[in-house]
């Protein structure tokens, strides 16, 4: 592992993601693939990611903001976007004008997304997730509505509230939601039959094989990560970005000495501790103080001391040898030793999504591959 100049870095293997989107492509079959690439590429980047993942197979990408799609656009994209977010105010023509599709779940969106000449509309169904979207009732009549308009209806939707939940009482809702989408997609489809009916995620598309449909929306797992919280190799999926930072400091500590605000460690023996220059800032979770490993040379080194808002302490241990300018591995892997978004997120109490969507704006990504 090699140091830059800078005091943190991001690598994001992009050969991983298309490895990644390979593998969705392979599991969802005939259906096509829309790569999810909002709050910037969950957090990797989103040009370099959707790029990527459109050589990869993807034929959509998923943004949640007009914004996001005009940012697709000006970096060169131009395989179909869908909006998946709610849309309002001069965001429909910003929409239209990057040729984006969108959501709509109402009378009000239909008749703004028309005005504004949105070239798609997926009318989005609500079958449980208590977000957005029409109740299966309603569908029919806003799709009533919707050839009156002469509305372009593209598709139809809905989403998942446990597809990730293979156990315990909600594991059968999934199958509860995918039942009464299909009866009101069958509905919709009546008046527009070129619509495509799309409603798995990333956990639905690897787990159920009837909730593929004609599309499937894959996020997090296009980014190497499990979204069931387990080991993301198990789904033959890598990880596509690390954090890399460096020893700023070195510094011998004596028996009983403590490190860090609040005083919550104290050293057992004497030792070396490390200080690296990344902080809760920089979305390295103040709860990880005395719970998390970075890796420093190859080998597992334990986060001590409280997490400040610019710095962490390592325990390097007495008999080490690293000095300033030592690469340490926040997330990621150093030769045979590996730190995941999984891991970190289970001494947080999270998931992997936050992990990953948190790393700050002052760590710079580095696509690679």
């Amino acid at each position: 592992m090699t140091a830059t100049p800078e005091r943190a870095h991001a690598p994001v293997d992009l050969g991983a993601l298309r490895h990644n989107v390979r593998v969705l492509a392979n599991t969802a079959g005939r259906a096509r693939l829309m790569a999810v690439v909002k709050a910037g590429g969950y957090g990797h980047g989103a040009v370099p990611a959707a790029r990527a993942a459109v050589e990869a197979g993807a034929s959509w990408l998923g943004v949640h903001t007009a914004g996001e799609a005009e940012e697709l656009r000006a970096g060169g994209v131009d395989a179909p976007v869908l909006v998946l977010g709610p849309v309002t105010g001069g965001e429909w023509a910003r929409a239209a004008g990057a040729g984006a599709e969108v959501v709509v779940w109402s009378q009000d969106g239909l008749a703004a997304a028309v005005a504004a000449g949105v070239p798609g509309l997926h009318i989005k169904i609500d079958t449980g997730m208590g977000r957005l979207g029409i109740h299966p009732s309603g569908a029919p009549a806003l799709a009533d509505a919707a050839v009156a308009a002469g509305a372009p209806v593209t598709g139809v939707m809905t989403h998942f509230a446990t597809a990730d939940e293979t156990e315990g009482p909600n594991a059968g809702f999934m199958r509860e939601q995918l039942t009464r989408f299909r009866s009101t997609a069958r509905q919709v489809r009546e008046r527009f039959p070129g619509a495509l009916v799309h409603a798995a995620n990333s956990a639905a598309t690897l787990r159920e094989p009837d909730a593929r449909l004609d599309m499937v929306r894959c996020g997090i797992a296009v980014y190497g990560c499990s979204p069931f919280g387990d080991a993301a190799a198990a789904h033959d999926l890598r990880a596509v970005m690390s954090v890399v930072s460096t020893i700023a400091s070195v510094k011998v500590v004596h028996s009983r000495d403590s490190v860090g605000y609040g005083r919550t460690w104290r050293a057992a023996r004497g030792t070396r501790i490390g200080l690296v220059p990344v902080g809760y800032a920089d979305g390295y979770a103040r709860a990880l103080g005395n719970r998390a490993h970075v890796l420093v040379a190859g080998r597992r080194v334990p986060v001590v001391g409280t997490i400040s808002m610019d710095q962490l302490t390592v325990d390097l241990g007495p008999e080490s040898t690293e000095t300033v300018g030592e690469p340490v591995v926040l997330l990621g892997a150093d030769g045979d030793e590996r730190v995941t978004a999984e891991e970190l997120a289970g001494l947080r109490g999270t998931i992997g999504y936050e992990v990953v969507c948190g790393i700050g704006a002052r760590i710079p990504r580095v696509p690679v591959g």
